[in-house]
């Protein structure tokens, strides 16, 4: 999708701060960030959302997942972080471009939910 967010910023057409690369994952710090670490981590092929998956995406979005894993490491995450993939309306979803959200700092982060 030509007009896409994620899409542009994946082809450089919109700068970011890039944390991460390669064939099917790129990752950049948030520019509204919520915590200490925010950063996204988008496949490099447009797929709205979670809910548009299929066994095609199987290599990228498990690339993504590893991918994941390493970036909050490098980000000084290594007493653990959370991850979250906002879905469609009812689930936040802002960009129409899955992503994952990579959040951490040093100290814990409040619930997510109110109980």
């Amino acid at each position: 999708m030509s007009d896409c967010l994620f899409c542009r910023i994946v082809r450089g057409e919109i700068p970011s701060k890039k944390v991460y690369e390669d064939e099917h994952v790129f990752a950049f710090h948030d520019i509204h960030p919520v915590a200490p670490v925010h950063v996204l981590v988008v496949p490099k092929l447009h797929v709205d959302s979670m809910a548009q998956l299929s066994a095609e995406h199987e290599m990228a979005m498990g690339r993504l997942m590893v991918a994941a894993g390493q970036i909050a490491r490098e980000q000084g995450c290594t007493n653990g972080f959370r991850t979250i993939v906002n879905t469609g309306r009812v689930g936040l979803q802002e960009v129409y471009h899955l992503h994952l959200h990579i959040l951490g700092g040093p100290d814990p982060l409040p619930p997510m939910l109110k109980r």
